[in-house]
């Protein structure tokens, strides 16, 4: 969805109003700047750009706004940031908005101006006329995490926008590198078209070898270590990870909530869940839901059970400073050795 809305901007294919929202800062950023980018000329920003913060502003000052003529310039484009009148959360100071006058408006839109309503919100309350008109009569972005495919799209996307080649292959390599966080992966992307700029193409090797690994990778070769009892090469890991400055406990919570995630999709697929079913009710990326299911084949269900007590237990130890915290993981693996586990 987001990546078709992304390519109508580019071709200048504007919908009057816009609603994003979602748990994906990025994606919102992203698209609130393709239509910085396509609606207006850079020398129109002073006179036809307009940014209002719906939590200190009635939002009928921003429609007064959407309704006047653009200066010197074919549209105007209105950021409406934060309306919080469109979920049930409260807000912080108590703005008086004429939803009455927005929902006219939406209706009946200024066919020179473009409005953004923008909020990281996870849910919009239905119920709501307000919520109903904008979703009925505009273009609504929800904003959650991109799925494995659509990162991967992503990714090949602006890499070929910059005018660089990168292989199939690298890509996957990349994206598991890289994590889900998509400013981290923007981040790293963009280091790699840069170093890529002469060979015009980016490799696996080039990958291994510039892209950095999130704590989330780590975690994740850290568990594969422990899943294959590679015990010695787990704990050059973690000690890798505390000369980064990692904390134990961080890490502890890191390993237990991975563990515990490998539990839950095993259970869930033993009760005939696909894998976007499951990630859609655990809520989390469908891309750790995949790894999850690889490494639940590995384990037995009292292995697993064993080893989230294991956890639980050096999570009150590490809580009640009954023993060192970074000699708690090194414990938790040495006990992972034992032939009990």
């Amino acid at each position: 969805m987001v990546l078709k809305l992304w390519n109508e901007i580019k071709k200048q294919q504007f919908a009057p109003t816009y609603l994003l929202y979602g748990t994906e800062p990025y994606l919102i950023n992203e698209t609130k700047q393709l239509l910085m980018e396509h609606a207006l000329h850079v020398s129109e920003h002073d006179f036809n750009l307009s940014v209002y913060d719906l939590e200190e502003t009635p939002v009928e000052v921003a429609i007064e706004d959407a309704e006047t003529l653009p200066f010197m310039g074919e549209r105007r484009l209105i950021f409406m940031n934060n309306p919080v009148f469109l979920t049930t959360a409260k807000p912080k100071e108590k703005i008086e908005h004429n939803l009455e006058r927005s929902e006219a408006y939406v209706k009946n839109p200024a066919p020179y101006s473009i409005i953004v309503l923008a909020g990281s919100y996870e849910k919009l309350d239905e119920r709501k006329k307000i919520t109903k008109v904008l979703k009925k009569y505009g273009k609504t972005l929800e904003a959650n995490k991109l799925t494995e495919e659509e990162l991967f799209s992503w990714v090949k996307e602006k890499t070929e926008k910059s005018g660089i080649h990168i292989d199939d292959s690298a890509i996957e390599v990349f994206l598991r590198r890289s994590g889900t966080n998509l400013f981290l992966i923007n981040s790293e992307l963009e280091k790699l078209i840069l170093y890529a700029g002469k060979e015009k193409r980016i490799t696996v090797e080039m990958v291994e070898s510039l892209t950095s690994r999130s704590l989330e990778q780590n975690i994740f070769e850290l568990i594969d270590k422990i899943v294959h009892r590679q015990i010695d090469e787990a704990l050059r890991i973690y000690y890798d990870l505390l000369k980064q400055n990692e904390e134990p406990i961080k890490i502890l919570s890191l390993l237990a909530g991975q563990f515990r995630l490998i539990y839950q999709v095993k259970e869930l697929a033993r009760r005939g869940y696909g894998q976007k079913q499951i990630a859609g009710y655990l809520k989390v990326h469908p891309y750790r839901v995949k790894l999850a299911a690889g490494q639940a084949r590995l384990f037995r269900d009292d292995e697993l059970v064993k080893i989230l007590r294991l956890l639980a237990n050096a999570d009150y130890q590490a809580k009640t400073g009954a023993m060192n915290k970074e000699m708690l993981i090194e414990m938790f693996l040495f006990r992972l050795n034992e032939k009990a586990i």
